[in-house]
């Protein structure tokens, strides 16, 4: 508790504005400079943003004494390992749930958010993702930057022909494969029969790589399935642990139905890495992703622009009008077979899509020797221009209003799906940590089903009895994981 009370009391004497001596802080001479170490993601990094944010801080700050680097680590760097020995960031942007682990344990720094000047324009429900308990208390470990949910990615020049006639059945102009995932398994299976190439893999549906929670937790969620359970307070209960509660059963199955269509890169992380080249280039139809790697497909897709004769400026802007980033299909068979005839169902025979998401944001490493430094960094990170060139430059779904209101409605639809419960937060709370590697097994070894009868072997999976007793021992997993073996 003693430790708690004096992490609490280091935060206290944080500020907005920079004396260089705040609370424990040595005083620096006046012609030293103090450099900040920042820890960004892989995409910011590569596609500049990182460079412009390092760029216009330090132009802004260079009378003021402090410098901002790139901490050259990667993205996902053990800040538990490495702060207490001063090699960690002291800056470092992350999802919520690993910011809040990093909390639990005292890691990251709580911030007097209503300070900075991001506070007013940013919904409540992103300072949320960011909240710690603590005695009774409420404390803010992160600050918001944008919203996260899978998508679907697809080309608005790859849709059939006939997508109005065959493929809109309601007349509503939206193709029925982008509504419901029936419809997206019919689809994709006309596509895989239609292969006419010699090896049969040049035309696919959907792809996804299945072994991936975040990516497809819609075929658990959608069906009652739950991370933790809350106690009385509301609180997440870690020993609550819910991946086989509902029919999640039978969302397993029919994700095993959907990765029969695809290729075993469903099995691992294959399609993860080659999905921006190969919906570029036509081999798929749709792939799963987040907001901020929008700017990786319209890369790959204004290069297969680019190599068909247009220019490198033609490229890119018929690039940006063809890629189209949808939320999921709203609708799952309630049954799991996703087989059906959607013209034969009714509302009763579906539920809604339920998918993970999470908030990105940005931490402040408890070991960072320049704290006030590093407040001034953040404040400036998520301003309004530099939101704003985020969001240009990634395709982000920023948490900012101000910002939010130019990105097109995409951030609108994503909180409102996320107010009408159809995105799952990821718990931020240490205890999450323990959920991948269990579930991500599980999915991965699923979804090679399909493959084990070519391979010579047996289906393990073959009855909603498979697929319960298999959850069932992830939830134990879990829950041996976080209660049993870390004693």
């Amino acid at each position: 508790m003693a430790k708690w009370k004096k992490w609490l009391a280091v935060a206290l004497c944080m500020g907005l504005t920079v004396s260089l001596t705040g609370c424990g802080e040595k005083q620096k001479a006046s012609d030293e400079t103090i450099v900040i170490r920042i820890l960004e993601n892989d995409t910011a990094k590569k596609e500049g943003y990182l460079d412009a944010l390092l760029q216009a801080f330090n132009e802004a700050y260079k009378d003021k004494g402090i410098q901002a680097v790139d901490a050259n680590m990667e993205e996902y760097t053990d800040l538990a390992a490495n702060g207490p020995y001063g090699y960690g960031p002291d800056v470092l942007y992350q999802a919520n749930d690993k910011l809040m682990t990093y909390a639990e344990d005292k890691h990251i720094l709580p911030i007097d958010i209503e300070k900075l000047d991001c506070y007013a324009v940013t919904p409540e429900v992103a300072w949320d993702a960011f909240k710690i308990n603590i005695d009774g208390a409420t404390y803010t470990c992160g600050i918001p930057v944008n919203i996260q949910e899978p998508m679907l990615f697809y080309r608005l020049d790859k849709l059939p022909e006939d997508w109005e006639t065959t493929w809109d059945k309601d007349n509503n102009k939206v193709a029925d494969f982008l509504e419901n995932w029936n419809d997206l398994y019919a689809y994709s299976k006309y596509l895989r029969d239609n292969d006419t190439s010699q090896n049969k893999n040049a035309q696919y549906g959907f792809m996804s790589s299945m072994n991936n929670l975040y990516l497809n937790g819609e075929f658990l969620l959608s069906y009652g399935a739950y991370v933790f359970g809350s106690n009385s307070d509301g609180t997440l209960n870690a020993a609550d642990i819910g991946f086989s509660a509902g029919d999640s059963a039978k969302g397993l199955m029919a994700m095993k139905q959907m990765a029969a269509l695809m290729n075993e890169g469903c099995i691992d992380d294959t399609i993860t890495m080659n999905r921006y080249e190969k919906l570029a280039d036509g081999t798929y139809f749709c792939a799963v992703s987040t907001p901020d790697t929008y700017s990786l497909f319209i890369e790959k897709l204004a290069l297969t622009y680019e190599s068909e004769g247009l220019t490198a400026k033609a490229a890119e802007e018929k690039a940006k009008q063809n890629l189209m980033m949808v939320e999921l299909p709203g609708k799952l068979p309630a049954d799991g077979d996703l087989t059906k005839d959607s013209a034969s169902m009714s509302d009763s025979d579906w539920v809604d899509t339920v998918v993970m998401g999470g908030v990105n944001g940005y931490g402040i490493s408890s070991y960072t020797k320049y704290r006030d430094a590093c407040l001034e960094f953040v404040n400036f990170a998520t301003s309004y221009e530099m939101i704003q060139t985020r969001m240009n430059l990634l395709g982000i779904a920023p948490t900012r209003s101000d910002v939010a209101s130019e990105s097109g409605g995409v951030t609108d639809m994503i909180f409102s799906s996320l107010a009408e419960g159809r995105i799952y937060l990821m718990p931020s709370i240490k205890a999450v940590d323990q959920i991948w590697v269990p579930t991500h097994t599980l999915m991965g070894d699923v979804a090679k089903d399909p493959y084990r009868k070519a391979a010579g072997e047996t289906e393990k999976y073959t009855s909603l009895d498979d697929m319960l007793a298999a959850l069932k021992k992830v939830d134990k997993d879990i829950y041996d994981a976080v209660f049993t073996l870390k004693k």
